[in-house]
């Protein structure tokens, strides 16, 4: 009965890579027919879906599991991205400010920090109640991973 148990999951496993590697290898064609890999060529859509794919083959989502996880995880990442931009938007223009703007500034993007902080909280408290713990821990890695993947595709062979 084990080994049955242990075929059938290691056959889930090997579909679950495959799926990764056709969407990654889909979204790799579609980014090569659209102008280079250039920013303007990405189409968010299919980006989106290969990033579902990375994660949810990545962390072993199960369906009920992703059901509930992409709207919070979509919602703090939206956010984060929000905070981040208005963080850079902060050090622009440093050059030309005087002491007490750059004062303020930087007490602005302090305040920010603290911010994303308090909604990572926020937001794994809320993820914890749908994934465990190791799969929390996992994603902040394979969040990470997937986005050097793309880097790295946007920069193309040899450079």
């Amino acid at each position: 009965m084990d080994r049955r148990r242990n075929m059938v999951l290691g056959q889930m496993k090997q579909f679950r890579m495959y799926l990764l590697l056709l969407c990654l290898l889909a979204a790799g064609n579609a980014w090569g027919q659209r102008g280079g890999g250039g920013r303007e060529a990405i189409d968010p859509e299919r980006l989106q879906t290969a990033r579902i794919a990375y994660i949810t083959t990545r962390i072993s989502l199960k369906p009920e599991q992703a059901e509930k996880f992409w709207p919070v995880f979509n919602a703090f990442t939206n956010s984060r991205e929000t905070l981040m931009r208005t963080m850079g938007d902060l050090s622009r223009g440093a050059e030309t400010i005087g002491e007490e703007e750059a004062k303020s500034k930087l007490n602005q993007k302090l305040q920010l920090q603290q911010k994303l902080v308090d909604e990572e909280k926020v937001f794994i408290a809320e993820a914890s109640k749908i994934l465990t713990y190791r799969q929390l821990l996992l994603l902040q890695n394979i969040a990470r991973d997937f986005n050097r993947y793309l880097y790295d595709r946007q920069r193309g062979p040899g450079k």
